[in-house]
């Protein structure tokens, strides 16, 4: 299959595009400047800018680019940026799709379980409401921007990723160094749901939507088995093998972090990957601490 892929150096694009290619994929990179590494197709959505022409004979996009929203505190204009990074490249990518004189047939892009808000215990499938923070309005316009493929027939799958575990980026690479160092805990009361799923399982998820004919639309992609940030702290201090008794309250994060605080780390939202197991996709590590030990190779 002949794919291209936005976002190809972000976390899930770097373990994504050998994964493709080792399966005899022809892979294509959407680029802000060339690089000379491989094949690339220019963009720039900040300016409106794609290299249509560039997309022609494509079978396949996956659509992985946007802000990092853990990076730097959350100001009006980093939420702006947010915002932008995802709308805009998707509803640039998505026009341009529609009009090919022969678009391709799956479009799959990338969203997040940020989508759900806070929710505290309460089980949440594709077909649960939207939150109503900063985050779920992200969602909500990030998959919408979607549309023009929708109309022009194509297959949409939006994928709601949930926490990724990597030791080379991501939330967990930034919880490394305190548990490491003993210093590590529970964020909060601890009482609140954390849906994670592993960095192999997140490009399994994206090589099942691509090759699965009957699946579009939302997409939990997340493991069985969500866990609280007591039981995420526990694990990953017996994975680790290092005490876990430092505790960091609610106001203390929120101090360090502010309006992101609440969104990335004290929100509690318990999803079930409801169409992944429905359309007989089988993780690689469906529990929490399997799937730790073989992220950080314990």
């Amino acid at each position: 299959m002949k794919i291209i892929v936005s976002g190809a150096t972000g976390l899930v694009g770097r373990a994504l595009l050998p994964s493709l290619r080792a399966d005899g994929h022809q892979v294509t990179s959407l680029v802000r400047k060339q690089t000379g590494t491989g094949s690339e197709v220019l963009w720039n959505p900040a300016a409106g800018q794609l290299d249509a022409a560039g997309l022609e004979g494509y079978e396949a996009i996956v659509h992985l680019a946007g802000e990092n929203v853990g990076e730097g505190r959350w100001t009006e204009e980093k939420k702006q940026s947010i915002r932008d990074s995802r709308v805009q490249g998707t509803s640039l990518l998505a026009g341009a799709l529609a009009r090919l004189a022969t678009p391709p047939r799956v479009f799959v892009s990338a969203s997040a379980i940020g989508y759900y808000g806070d929710r505290g215990a309460e089980v949440l499938t594709e077909e649960s409401a939207p939150g109503a923070d900063f985050l779920s309005g992200v969602c909500r316009e990030w998959e919408a921007a979607a549309d023009a493929a929708r109309a022009a027939g194509i297959r949409v799958v939006s994928l709601r990723f949930g926490v990724i575990l990597s030791a080379d980026g991501g939330a967990l690479k930034k919880m490394l160094t305190p548990f490491k160092l003993g210093a590590g805990g529970q964020v909060g009361g601890g009482e609140q749901y954390m849906s994670w799923l592993t960095l192999d399982d997140a490009v399994g998820a994206i090589k099942h939507a691509l090759s699965r004919e009957d699946l579009r639309g939302a997409v939990n992609v997340v493991a069985p088995h969500p866990a609280t940030n007591g039981e995420f702290t526990k694990t990953l201090g017996k994975v680790l093998g290092r005490p876990t008794f430092f505790p960091v309250p609610a106001f203390a994060a929120r101090l360090a972090f502010g309006e992101m605080a609440d969104a990335l780390l004290l929100a509690s939202t318990r999803v079930e990957p409801a169409r992944l197991k429905a359309t007989g996709y089988q993780f690689k590590h469906p529990q929490l601490e399997n799937g730790l030990r073989h992220t950080l190779g314990k």
